[in-house]
């Protein structure tokens, strides 16, 4: 195969793949799509775009498996421990006082829920440690993603042990069930709303926000689709609102005239006001 055979055989596959289920896969870096894509045509034994394309055709179940590879669904409670704390204090704290409880979150890219659980969990604490336990019916949290499964996982809440290696043990204890799989206690269980949502395509879900976490979720998209849902954060957090991305990923484009940079560690920004 020639590269031109293999560059004209990708670009159909994708356009193929973006026309059949809604994917804006334009949006991803080529090499990152490339990765993902040849982790299914290994697990089938193709060894061409097209051969993978024809596949497709005869198999519809397939479509379902590769947008499960192309969707980024690693996570685990409490992961990257210092940026939850470095969330919780000052940042949730100041939060909760400002808005009496009522405090609006969006977990953007939740996977399997780990993730927005974790940010209840935080918020229960915050109540707790003010002595405010029975405002936090008042919080919410919308927690999207794209790919069902993940989502249905979000909504069942049933987790194994390993899930929460990285979660201290007493929170744990304070807000999942003993037995196992663990489940989140009714509190926590009813502040997040798992809802389907493309990140790409579609405008935030339910603005304002006090808090958005979008964590390795950009860094996978290029330069301008990274721009546009940066200033679509921006756009989505009320004044005073504050934005976490991963360790890895950086604020750049017009929105970095929108939000200061709280915390260059742990890359949490805020919208002044």
């Amino acid at each position: 195969m020639t590269r031109g055979d293999d560059e004209s055989g990708f670009r159909a596959l994708t356009r193929k793949i973006s026309l059949a289920r809604g994917v804006c896969c334009d949006a991803y870096k080529d090499k990152c799509l490339r990765r993902r894509i040849a982790v299914r045509m290994r697990a089938r034994g193709t060894h061409t775009f097209a051969a993978y394309a024809d596949l497709l055709d005869r198999d519809a179940h397939e479509y379902e498996r590769l947008l499960d590879a192309l969707t980024i669904n690693v996570t685990k409670f409490y992961r990257n421990a210092d940026t939850w704390g470095a969330l919780a204090r000052p940042h949730l704290a100041e939060l909760w006082r400002a808005r009496r409880g009522q405090v609006r979150a969006w977990s953007a890219g939740c996977a399997s829920g780990e993730e927005p659980y974790t940010l209840a969990v935080l918020l229960a604490e915050t109540a707790r440690q003010a002595g405010e336990e029975a405002l936090l019916a008042r919080a919410a949290i919308d927690a999207t993603d794209i790919d069902r499964a993940s989502l249905d996982r979000a909504a069942a809440a049933a987790y194994e042990d390993a899930a929460f290696q990285e979660m201290p043990a007493d929170l744990v204890r304070r807000y999942f069930t003993a037995e196992r799989p663990r489940r989140p206690n009714p509190a926590i269980r009813q502040l997040v709303h798992p809802l389907r949502h493309d990140l790409l395509r579609e405008p935030p879900p339910r603005p304002p926000y006090d808090v958005i976490v979008c964590r390795n979720v950009v860094i996978y998209f290029d330069r301008s689709t990274q721009e546009r849902l940066f200033m679509g954060f921006a756009d989505a957090l009320a004044p005073g609102g504050r934005l976490v991305l991963g360790k890895v990923e950086t604020l750049f484009g017009p929105a970095r005239e929108r939000l200061t940079l709280e915390d260059p560690r742990e890359r949490i920004y805020r919208r002044p006001g």
